[in-house]
């Protein structure tokens, strides 16, 4: 029998996540056939995926109309699918967790995305959903924003297990890692225990070349050809280096001395994740990005059709430090174009926010219209 490149990646140390959730995965056993066949690991969750499955399915009306019925208003109706779902999967993937020693089997579940830029906001409702959802192989997904720093590292000292999602610079990153660090100093000085609390760091990878694509598409059709094959020659490029810096510098951090004495005491590595991994451009192959980010101590979270593809075709091998010194001149070829890197993070963090928020807007409408819709029934 051939062997399945997907658990392959689980050998090789990188974990994988599914980036998708809806109610019939695990009513109708399929999740966890993907656990048991694959070695799907964990799941992740976001406003888009949500509006997705409530507004293109019936699958959540009777809920919705129970709820309405409640007097609950939209945004409540929403958070008790979500807390629902995000449980039930939770108890799913509950042996992953277990034989894992709590470091795999997580199901993420999204604050708001209109508290992006809210710290106190952000802290309120992470401190709610970690309640609700009471699972300890649950975490609580806040944007890497600059105000969701102070955010992460409260949640974090309070013992909730938090993925922080939205990460584009590798600045950002190692401000994101400082923070876990803080928490988990701050724990153990206090002598309170942190062995079982989790983190991941959501670096957002394809999304990164569609904005500098653009920008290097619009260079090359005035240029001289010689320009125009310089710029060719860096589209696709900038979104695998932004990465494989960022885990040069996980990395750094995660083998130096300051961590190594807060492993000592029981506290986990902050894993970097990989997240936008499909590909959006046809031009590329369409395991691009998951084949060039094969990392130890590494998650990928994958849509259905990239998992499914990497089941059919994957070639595993870990190729995260391959032209490591490739990856950094990439930036410096950029700077040479005129390409602004550090502003394309900024727009890609405000885009990413816009976007799950627009999504997050859509789903509340959705659930208000389908209330009405099963109210009148």
């Amino acid at each position: 029998m051939k062997d399945n490149p997907l658990r392959r990646l689980g050998q090789l140390g990188q974990s994988v996540w599914y980036d998708f959730i809806r109610r019939d995965l695990y009513q109708g056993g399929e999740l966890a056939r993907l656990i048991r066949e694959d070695g799907l690991a964990g799941m992740t969750s976001n406003p888009t995926i949500f509006q997705k499955a409530i507004a293109e399915t019936n699958l959540y009306d009777g809920d919705i109309k129970t709820l309405g019925a409640q007097g609950q208003r939209p945004g409540e109706i929403f958070e008790g699918l979500a807390v629902r779902d995000v449980q039930a999967a939770a108890d799913v993937f509950r042996p992953v967790y277990d034989a894992a020693g709590g470091n795999d089997g997580f199901v993420s579940i999204e604050v708001q995305p209109r508290l992006a830029r809210d710290t106190a906001g952000t802290i309120e409702e992470a401190r709610r959903l970690w309640t609700r959802c009471a699972r300890p192989n649950v975490m609580v997904k806040i944007p890497g924003t600059a105000e969701g720093l102070e955010a992460i590292r409260t949640c974090l000292a309070g013992g909730i297990n938090i993925n922080i999602t939205l990460l584009f610079s590798v600045d950002r990153y190692r401000q994101v890692m400082e923070s876990y660090l803080q928490a988990m100093e701050g724990r153990v000085a206090r002598g309170l225990p942190s062995g079982a609390i989790r983190s991941v760091a959501s670096f957002f990878v394809s999304r990164v070349d569609t904005n500098a694509d653009k920008k290097l598409d619009a260079l090359a059709a005035p240029g001289s050809a010689e320009r125009a094959g310089e710029v060719r020659a860096l589209r696709g490029k900038l979104g695998i280096a932004n990465a494989r810096v960022a885990y040069e510098a996980f990395e750094e951090t995660f083998e130096a001395p300051r961590f190594r004495r807060l492993a000592e005491k029981g506290v986990a590595i902050q894993r970097p994740l990989w997240a936008s991994t499909s590909t959006k451009d046809p031009a590329f192959p369409d395991l691009y990005y998951v084949e060039a980010l094969i990392a130890p101590q590494s998650v990928d979270t994958m849509p259905p059709e990239t998992f499914d593809a990497y089941r059919d075709h994957g070639d595993p091998r870990v190729r995260i430090h391959e032209d490591l010194a490739g990856a950094h001149d990439t930036f410096r070829r950029l700077a040479a174009l005129g390409i602004d890197t550090p502003g394309i993070f900024r727009e890609l963090e405000d885009e990413g926010i816009k976007k799950f928020a627009d999504s997050f807007d859509a789903l509340l409408a959705a659930v208000a219209a389908k209330e009405k819709a099963v109210r009148v029934a």
